[in-house]
């Protein structure tokens, strides 16, 4: 449905702007330029006399002025998607967690103090602008993060890219804390407009929903099937430039928003139906309309599965269409495009790609199949069972009847080359069929992206092994060379170059600036770590970091804390795996400790938690509230005199991570072994200066090898010994009857000392550990506190902890998003760089 573009040029390059040796106000990035260009906006774009203009209109007067120096890369990039032989990466994702633009682009563009230059000449504070950005809520924790620092990668890189997703119009909740309780509010991100994204109306597709399939024969004698659907929706991209660290290359974000064919019935307005006149755009809207609806009813159900079929349909069409401006037909596809599936959420691109081959361009099956899977390629991102999406087959039905069948089809090909291939082992085959036949049928998604895609990988060396070993041990065992490792990294463009000036100045002045695109180089802090002089620089860097999250923490919470203190911090996605209540376990310790000996030698801490509970997950939310309740005692307890301090930082997001991490002194890293796929907190923390107190899990594992066991505090079982004492038959109340201070913790809790004398409040909590505790949190407690003394005695030594804090991020280059994308272009997607 979307408009064609004119054919493809002989040399895709967009015209070039005159040279009269004058800069161009639109383009320069002189301070006089930019004044010029902030002034203009306001008056032109805002549409605002300066006497009148708010703080709103002076932020998007600046973004304007910033995107406009992206342009002329970006257009240069789309030109580019259309040369043929050049491979474009598509990378699928429900999520993508950009964060704010402006200081990003910023930085990327080297522009940053040049807008502060021209803004303060206009009697504006820089970082007041940038604190007017609303966070666009795309995404939900590391999913959505890792899928913005591979965007920021891939453009650094250039490496032509288009990131599809799905516009939001309200994206996670904001959350506020009331009584110690999460409450979910609405987030508005779109309120005050978007000046980052450019509406593409010609750019649509269709996309149908539920009805039934038909066969019939064609006009060429060719058995053929169509899909009649009941609803039909439109897909309309939005896109939004994605700018690479000093790279002259501009990516595409391309998000898309559903909207009705016809959004008005006139006919059914004039005979008085005014609900009827709109209710199709109404339905059609509601698809783009929030970020993961709670699926726990099934119209829950129905839309989240709705919203990843219509942002892959149209993402599909998208690149058809591109791949048909290049080329004359779909043979060569997977040349022209590597497509990765950021987790299960879009793998229903392995039915809908073969949907549009064999249904709507008459391929073959075979052929069609082929190109499929060389173009498919899938990211496993979780080792819980619960977590790998599985839909009932009628509701599937419901809404993809063909899809079901191209699935049916797909799954007896595989199945009938499996008991060819590796015999007729039916419980083998029942495992990995893609329709999971116990109990109620399902649609496995996971088997449905193993099946149909050339190359599976995990995010961690220890997650990769382990997917080999459990949930996906029966794929690793027939296809052991499908599967790959590319350990997650972060952007230390926004985490460090951004989000810590001060750090990343100090660094800039002892080894250069070459570590932002080559963070190897960090190595060269080695020689400096036991330097008193730069270790009193360092140190005075990371206080002056507290001191500003101090005074934030100050203002939302009314908590006053001691920058002097040791900053402890767990800020993740609230889960009982990556157990937060451990870390609540570790604070009634400490201030029973207190309360036996006011007197007591303890190290002053200010323990920090942060993070969103899914608005359907309880138990999750009673631990944000048994934190809030915890600290509610702690904290105006006099005996502890303000050794300890409980802080919950409401509405984690980018915006707030950007102040906690540089400020961390210790990171908790303490999920149990072998549930936590990587993780991307733990490197944000170290590339910081933090030191980990961790688990052997996730990219733990891979930090620990890299910045020496002498550098990380470590603790707990391991994931084999996690296995191995689940075998044996758990008994969790048996470690709480034999741990005194961990009985006498929980009693304290199952007491109701922390909730006001109500000795239901946190029953359910309690229960579950003595009883099934599926995480170990009672098998790890003491080793957990008895690590945690270490982390006293060495915070003491602060020549000592400076030391180990340098050392972590002298050894963290590996961890960069670069080098994992260097990774996915040479073993995955075989994607080249564009050349300068």
């Amino acid at each position: 449905m979307a408009t064609k573009l004119p054919k493809k040029r002989s040399a895709a390059v967009a015209p070039a702007p005159v040279d009269d040796g004058i800069e161009d106000f639109r383009r320069g990035s002189a301070v006089s330029s930019l004044t010029r260009a902030i002034l203009d906006h306001l008056h032109f774009t805002q549409a605002r006399p300066l006497p009148m203009a708010t703080p709103n209109d002076w932020y998007m007067a600046v973004a304007y002025t910033v995107r406009d120096r992206m342009l002329d890369d970006w257009i240069n990039s789309l030109y580019h998607l259309r040369d043929r032989g050049l491979k474009i990466v598509s990378y699928l994702s429900a999520e993508f967690l950009m964060g704010p633009h402006l200081g990003n682009n910023l930085v990327n563009l080297g522009m940053m103090e040049q807008a502060r230059e021209a803004l303060t000449t206009l009697g504006q504070d820089l970082d007041e602008v940038l604190r007017q950005e609303e966070e666009p809520g795309l995404g939900n924790g590391g999913l959505g993060r890792l899928a913005a620092c591979y965007m920021d990668s891939l453009a650094t890189l250039r490496i032509p890219a288009v990131g599809y997703g799905i516009r939001y119009e309200f994206g996670i909740f904001d959350q506020e804390i009331r009584d110690g309780w999460q409450v979910e509010k609405t987030d508005k991100w779109l309120r005050l407009g978007n000046p980052w994204e450019i509406c593409r109306p010609d750019v649509a597709y269709e996309v149908k929903a539920g009805g039934h399939t038909e066969r019939f024969t064609d006009e060429n004698g060719r058995l053929r099937v169509r899909w009649v659907p009941n609803r039909v929706v439109k897909g309309v991209a939005y896109d939004t430039p994605v700018a690479g660290y000093r790279s002259g290359m501009t990516d595409l974000l391309r998000l898309w928003k559903s909207e009705a064919i016809e959004s008005f019935d006139f006919q059914a307005f004039n005979v008085g139906d005014y609900y009827g006149a709109v209710h199709e755009k109404v339905f059609s809207e509601t698809i783009s309309k929030v970020l993961y609806p709670n699926d726990e009813p099934e119209i829950g159900k129905a839309l989240r599965l709705a919203q990843q079929y219509f942002f892959v349909s149209c993402s599909l069409q998208d690149m058809v269409r591109i791949h048909l401006l290049r080329e004359e037909n779909l043979d060569t596809f997977a040349n022209s495009f590597a497509v990765q599936l950021n987790d299960t959420h879009p793998s229903i691109a392995v039915a809908e790609l073969m949907r549009l081959l064999v249904d709507e361009h008459l391929m073959e099956w075979d052929a069609a199949w082929q190109i499929t899977r060389a173009a498919l390629a899938y990211t496993n991102h979780t080792l819980l069972p619960e977590a790998l999406e599985k839909w009932p087959l009628p509701l599937f039905a419901s809404i993809l009847p063909r899809h079901l069948e191209i699935i049916y089809e797909i799954n007896r090909r595989f199945l009938d080359e499996v008991r060819l291939v590796h015999g007729a082992d039916e419980q083998r085959v029942a495992r990995l069929s893609i329709i999971d036949e116990s109990g109620e049928r399902h649609v496995r998604m996971a088997h449905l992206a193993s099946v149909g895609s050339h190359a599976i990988n995990g995010v961690a060396s220890l997650h990769t092994e382990l997917l080999k070993q459990t949930v996906l041990k029966d794929f690793y065992d027939i296809h052991p060379d499908l599967f790959r490792n590319v350990t997650n990294g972060v952007t230390p463009r926004r985490w460090m170059v951004l989000s810590n000036p001060g750090l990343s100045g100090l660094i800039r002045e002892k080894i250069g600036h070459g570590w932002v695109t080559n963070p190897d180089e960090l190595r060269g802090l080695e020689a400096l770590a036991a330097n008193r002089t730069f270790q009193g620089a360092w140190q005075k860097v990371k206080e002056e970091n507290k001191g500003i999250l101090a005074a934030v923490i100050k203002e939302r919470t009314g908590i006053i804390v001691d920058p002097a203190s040791m900053f402890d911090v767990l800020v993740k996605r609230i889960h009982e795996y990556k157990r937060q209540h451990l870390k609540v376990l570790h604070i009634i310790t400490l201030y029973n400790r207190i309360k036996r000996d006011p007197k007591a030698d303890i190290t002053p801490r200010t323990f920090i938690f942060g993070g969103k509970a899914a608005p359907g997950y309880f138990m999750a939310k009673l631990i944000i509230k048994l934190v809030n309740s915890v600290g509610e005692v702690v904290n105006n307890d006099p005996d502890v005199a303000d050794r300890l301090k409980v802080v919950f930082f409401p509405d984690f997001n980018v915006t707030n991570g950007q102040m906690v991490y540089p400020a961390a002194d210790l990171s908790e890293q303490i999920s149990t072994a072998g549930k936590e796929a990587s993780g991307t907190g733990n490197m944000k923390f170290s590339l910081n200066g933090a030191l980990t107190v961790g688990t052997l899990d996730g990219a733990n594992v891979e930090i620990l090898e890299e910045v020496g066991a002498e550098n990380f505090f470590l603790f707990g079982l391991t994931a084999k010994e996690v296995c191995d004492l689940k075998c044996r038959g758990y008994e969790p109340r048996k470690w709480y009857e034999e741990n005194q201070e961990l009985r006498e913790a929980i009693d304290q809790i199952a007491a109701g000392v922390f909730s006001r004398g109500d000795r239901n409040l946190f029953q359910p909590l309690v229960e579950h550990l003595l009883t099934r505790d599926d995480y170990l949190l009672l098998a790890d407690y003491q080793a957990y506190i008895d690590c945690q003394d270490r982390v006293c005695a060495v915070f003491l030594d602060k020549q000592k902890w400076t030391e180990m804090s340098i050392l972590n991020v002298a050894r963290m280059g590996k961890f960069s998003s670069d080098r994992s994308i260097r990774e996915y272009c040479r073993d995955i997607w075989h994607a080249p760089p564009l050349p300068l």
